[in-house]
């Protein structure tokens, strides 16, 4: 076990690295770089578009159902309350819009073929309107988007390949690895008629307490999470698909979360070039199609203190002018806290666009957000002319998707692409680099399946993610099941009660080693009190973490002691087959595991893991 001490600070500059390598600007996305046939052609489109038509082409909107034209009545219900349409068509045709999010809870993503039918359902009411008579010029495609980052936040479920999340592919530590992770997600996506995917995470991960990225980021070294970031940007845009980093400029180290409140961040500006920004240098090296933005505050980048989506200092002097991006800015979503908290929601969808936006993405009342854009024009505080180098910007990358050329998806390229049998393994051999022992006392595992083959299985059951088939008991004990043991399954929660305690201990008794899944422990929780209890029993205890990997310093009895970084069934499968001695572990530390009493020590450094 290796030990170092290291202030709070500490850690944000030792874990740093000198950005010259990727200081210099990129001109990836250059305006004029190539094509300028192809951006006089996307110009006489905006020019014979209607201001309306123009102002809707910026928006991103969630829409409910899971179909363009015949939703559910609770949907045709939300929509009507929201958005004032019945339907996803009816939405494209009052706003002109010109792009939408996908959500589970908007009930968009229940199955591939429908995914894909949803997706060819809306394209056709943007590029087959219902009046003839209106312009071509209305028959813009959309540019369809969803959060699939795999791990913690996907949108698309199973059957859909589910891969490793961002801090699991940081621990295996293989450009490689990522970039494959990312051309799966990507073609399978595409196959939906998913085109823009908001990831991968650019935050350089260095505050245990984030309770908003986490486990989204590849670590804390920014160097390797930059390493990571191209990986996966080259990974999604050779799939076609249009890659967003996020959150700029740079979201790891707060403890707060945007979603519900407005957090600061403290870095210096040299901290924040050696700490934050490699990772977005990179992105924009890589030729990075989008980038979102961050509901925070950085006074050191805009001692005006407003939130990063609405800074013109942060997202046109330091985004656009000294790293040199031009291509699609998007925000993170304006219906969160973070950034309504200054101003109202009518101000900030134009103070947006004033920062330096070209996307808006989900504002929380729609025709308020779109109506006040357009009135900002008509009163003069935006002109045409600056929604025009936006319209161009997301024109371009519409026009790079062949979206102009080829909108539509197919049955047969749903069944070929997603959910396959070679992606399936592709993602069970991926997530074999990332499971990461910690401790072993006394080799402890692997456990053998003739004299620890009766193992009980305890522990949280948050809620599931996309990627599981049911709790992460449940998961664990069938893969032991396969792999030749006899689990019983006993789910304690994430914060179990004494009789559940109770109830695990007498469980325990007879059994030759107990599993449990420990999720995100902080100071008090009850889980500690779980885990020292089955420890008291004598039944040697393994503990895995299926979140944040800090969970190792609140319960350091334990004999043995892993990290699987999600509780997604690929990831869990994994982590049984290395308990299980199925496979070596393989990962990594890509973060800094400190002491739960001192935090000014750490207990496993990065790169930290054991093997067998």
């Amino acid at each position: 076990m290796s030990h170092r001490n290291a202030s709070r600070r500490t850690l944000l500059t030792a874990t740093a690295v000198a950005a010259t390598a990727l200081a210099a600007p990129s001109a990836a996305h250059a305006a004029g770089s190539g094509d300028r046939g192809r951006d006089r052609k996307l110009r006489e489109i905006i020019s014979r578009m209607s201001l309306e038509e123009k102002v809707g082409q910026l928006f991103v909107m969630h829409v409910y159902g899971h179909s363009a034209t015949e939703p559910d009545q609770a949907d045709i219900d939300a929509n009507l309350s929201e958005l004032g349409v019945r339907t996803a068509a009816e939405a494209v045709a009052k706003y002109h819009l010109g792009g939408i999010i996908y959500f589970g809870w908007a009930h968009n993503t229940r199955a591939p073929h429908q995914i894909a039918d949803l997706s060819n359902g809306i394209q056709r009411a943007a590029l087959t309107p219902e009046h003839p008579e209106q312009s071509p010029t209305s028959r813009v495609p959309l540019l369809i988007s969803t959060d699939q980052e795999h791990g913690a936040v996907a949108r698309v479920g199973i059957p859909a390949t589910l891969l490793p999340g961002a801090m699991a592919l940081g621990a295996a530590g293989s450009h490689s690895t990522a970039r494959k992770a990312a051309r799966i997600a990507g073609a399978e996506l595409r196959a939906l008629g998913i085109r823009q995917n908001y990831a991968p995470v650019a935050d350089v991960n260095v505050n245990p307490a984030n309770p908003v990225i986490g486990v989204r980021s590849f670590g804390s070294d920014p160097e390797a999470v930059a390493g990571l970031v191209a990986a996966q940007v080259k990974g999604y845009q050779g799939a076609d698909i249009a890659s967003t980093s996020k959150h700029f400029p740079g979201h790891g180290d707060t403890k707060d979360d945007s979603h519900s409140q407005l957090p600061y961040i403290h870095h210096t500006r040299e901290q924040w070039e050696t700490l934050d920004a490699p990772p977005f240098r990179a992105a924009v090296d890589a030729g990075i199609d989008s980038i979102m933005t961050a509901h925070i505050v950085v006074p050191a980048l805009d001692p005006a203190e407003d939130p990063a989506t609405l800074s013109h200092p942060i997202l046109t002097g330091i985004l656009r002018e000294e790293l040199g991006y031009d291509g699609v800015v998007v925000t993170d979503s304006l219906g969160m806290q973070g950034v309504r908290t200054k101003y109202g929601d009518d101000r900030v969808p134009v103070l947006a666009l004033k920062a330096g936006v070209d996307q808006l993405l989900n504002p929380p009342k729609p025709e308020i957000a779109w109506n006040a854009v357009l009135q900002a024009v008509r009163d003069g505080e935006l002109t045409e002319a600056r929604l025009d180098v936006s319209l161009l910007r997301i024109l371009r990358l519409k026009s790079k998707l062949d979206l102009f050329s080829d909108p539509y998806v197919t049955s047969r390229g749903v069944d070929r692409a997603v959910g396959t049998r070679a992606h399936l393994t592709a993602a069970d051999r991926i997530a074999d680099e990332t499971t990461t022992l910690l401790l072993n006392e006394g080799g402890l595992l692997p456990l053998s399946r003739r004299t620890q083959r009766d193992v009980l299985v305890v522990g949280a059951d948050p809620a599931s993610p996309s990627g599981t088939t049911g709790p992460p008991t449940t998961v664990l004990g069938r893969e032991l099941t396969d792999l030749g043991f006899t689990p019983t399954v006993l789910p304690t929660g994430t914060a179990p009660s004494a009789a559940k305690i109770a109830e695990a201990v007498a469980a325990a008794a007879g059994k030759d080693a107990v599993l449990v899944g420990t999720y995100n422990v902080g100071a008090g929780s009850a889980q500690i009190a779980l885990v020292e209890a089955l420890v008291a029993t004598g039944v040697p205890v393994v503990a895995l973490a299926i979140r944040n990997p800090y969970d190792v310093a609140r319960v350091p009895s334990v004999g043995a002691s892993l990290a699987a970084y999600c509780w997604t069934d690929v990831e869990l499968r994994a982590a049984a087959r290395v308990i299980a001695g199925r496979t070596e572990p393989q990962g990594r530390l890509p973060v800094p595991v400190q002491r739960a009493d001192d935090p000014a020590q750490v207990l496993y450094p990065v790169g930290y893991g054991l093997t067998y």
